[in-house]
């Protein structure tokens, strides 16, 4: 499911987080000028976004991507790093405050970090960077915006900040379009690199004012394991051929004596996209009518499959019920071999030490973890991972943004380059070595000194790489091949609905996911879904409805 602003598996898992946050930090808005404007249902006009065009700094993929969408990979790390900025970007520039969330542990403070140090040489200014663990950041936004103490650049909360986010934009925040909109992009070609979906979730009250944070456009469908798949005859995901074959596997692979069960938490998004369900929202363009997920038939479907699987006793007792904060539970069950398939986003596959692929191999060398992607012939694939979030720009001259911008164009350098190795490897004899094949091995002291998450200022055109295994690597780039095709149009990236944007990621997901959870768990009857549809309707759903389809009415003029 996604939002307006396009959602993560972080997001989908902690949507009702936000919830508060938007109460706490409302009252700001008011007090802004003249109390803000209000916010406003409108199309996003693409005369906003800027020219995207591909970034090469020397690096050949061994997997090349496509102009589809499908990320570039590579099995093998540059020998010969690149300059991917010139010069000293920031010399002579005052410095620049920053903060955002980290999924890593803090990081030392720059006189122990050779990395920050040597990135800030590289830059030619200091960089002051403050790092807020993910579950404590809407807090920490919350105070900021509070206090009115915002930083130079900041990103904003994945599970949402304020109640009326264009109003605090504008309030606050720079108007990139006039650096960014058009062929201004290309003073800062690796922002230029950055895909045009990702660049849409970025406009509010008719203006450009986000540098989002990228990712590959879908997060997918899960992971699933493909020793027990062949187990059980399958060899490759071809030959699930339908929907009823990938329930008949999820019983053939549940064995409760063993303590393994086939689904880990839920199966919701791997069953609707394979029955061809919609994603959040559907646009009719003939009518102009706007449907939601809820509303559609093939999702209601999937549900049903869902608590008969749970009926037949597929999943692992008491992971359905788990929310976003118990996540690390039900993934580590997976990784610990008790579960053949697991729904989470794409991005956890790959990560250094703590992914999919690195964790299980530690755990257990027999297990085959690879990408999993909807089956059958119906199915589609839902555009809902295009960013993790955005960073924004606190209001000040031209000179200035232009210095943070500089900024933002340094840490999103291409992979492989100098730039991009700094920041993830860090300095070379101190943070990392090379290994027999080129791959830099972060040492114990750069396992800290990379945690400082620059990346989170901007991001690095979407690219596959394992240091530790290239096998994994040509799986998830397989399986983007697979993916992208299946990509269905997210309507919400065009298009704001403010109630949906207040309200989406919170109070109504909230109605929308408890209401399915009791029905799968059977705590409540299949009749009951209606409720369910009716009850977010009444909390205002129909209004968020009646908001996009004034947007796309608008749009049309």
């Amino acid at each position: 499911m996604s939002g307006t602003t396009p959602v993560n598996r972080r997001t989908v898992l902690r949507w009702g987080a936000g919830a508060g946050l938007a109460v706490a930090a409302a009252p700001l808005i008011a007090a802004c000028g003249d109390g803000g404007t209000a916010a406003k249902a409108e199309a996003k006009s693409a005369r906003l976004l800027p020219t995207t065009a591909v970034r090469n700094v020397g690096a050949r993929p061994d997997l090349p991507g496509t102009a589809a969408g499908v990320p570039s990979a590579y099995l093998t790390y540059p020998a010969n790093p690149i300059r991917a900025t010139k010069g000293t970007p920031l010399k002579g520039a005052k410095t620049i405050t920053a903060v955002t969330e980290t999924f890593a542990p803090l990081p030392p403070e720059r006189g122990k970090n050779a990395a920050w140090r040597e990135i800030e040489k590289l830059l030619g200014a200091k960089v002051d960077f403050t790092a807020v663990p993910a579950d404590d950041y809407p807090a920490k936004f919350s105070t900021m915006v509070a206090g009115d103490q915002l930083p130079d650049v900041f990103m904003y909360p994945e599970t949402g900040g304020v109640d009326n986010k264009a109003a605090f934009l504008q309030a606050k925040c720079v108007d990139l379009g006039p650096h960014l909109s058009g062929d201004k992009v290309k003073d800062y070609p690796n922002l230029a690199a950055i895909p045009e979906y990702a660049w849409q979730g970025a406009i509010f009250g008719g203006k450009l004012y986000g540098i989002p944070l990228t990712r590959n456009g879908t997060a997918g469908a899960g992971f699933y394991r493909a020793d027990l798949f062949a187990q059980a005859g399958v060899s490759s995901l071809d030959e699930i051929d339908s929907v009823e074959r990938l329930v008949d596997l999820a019983k053939e692979l549940t064995d409760e004596k063993k303590d393994r069960y086939f689904f880990i938490s839920g199966a919701g998004t791997l069953l609707a996209q394979s029955l061809g369900a919609q994603s959040s929202w559907k646009h009719d363009t003939k009518t102009g009518k706007w449907t939601y997920q809820l509303e559609d038939d093939k999702y209601r479907h999937s549900v049903e499959i869902a608590a008969k699987l749970y009926k037949d006793g597929c999943y692992y007792p008491g992971t359905v019920q788990m929310s976003g904060a118990q996540k690390a539970q039900y993934t580590d069950l997976f990784k610990n071999g008790k579960g053949a398939y697991v729904s989470d986003g794409m991005p956890a596959y790959l990560t250094p030490g703590t992914g999919y692929v690195d964790t299980m191999a530690a755990i257990d060398k027999s297990f085959d973890v690879r990408p999993m992607v909807p089956v059958g012939g119906d199915a589609v694939v839902w555009t809902n991972n295009t960013a993790l979030s955005y960073c924004f720009i606190t209001k000040a001259d031209d000179k200035r943004v232009k210095e943070i911008l500089r900024l933002a164009d340094f840490a999103a350098s291409p992979f492989g380059s100098v730039e991009y190795t700094l920041i993830k490897y860090g300095v070379e004899g101190v943070d990392h070595k090379r290994d027999k094949d080129g791959t830099p091995v972060l040492t114990k002291q750069g396992t800290q000194d990379t945690t400082v998450p620059w990346g989170f200022l901007g991001s690095a055109t979407p690219a596959f790489f394992s240091a530790t295994s290239s096998d994994a690597t040509r799986h998830v780039h397989e399986a983007y091949t697979k993916l992208i095709p299946l990509l269905i149009d997210e309507p919400t990236l065009a298009y704001t609905s403010p109630t949906w944007d207040s309200k989406g990621l919170g109070s109504l997901n909230t109605i929308h996911s408890d209401g399915i959870k009791d029905i799968v768990t059977g705590r409540k009857p299949m009749s009951s879904y209606d409720a369910v549809v009716k009850k977010w309707r009444n909390a205002g759903g129909d209004q968020c409805r009646a908001e996009f389809e004034q947007a796309s009415q608008k749009g049309k003029k």
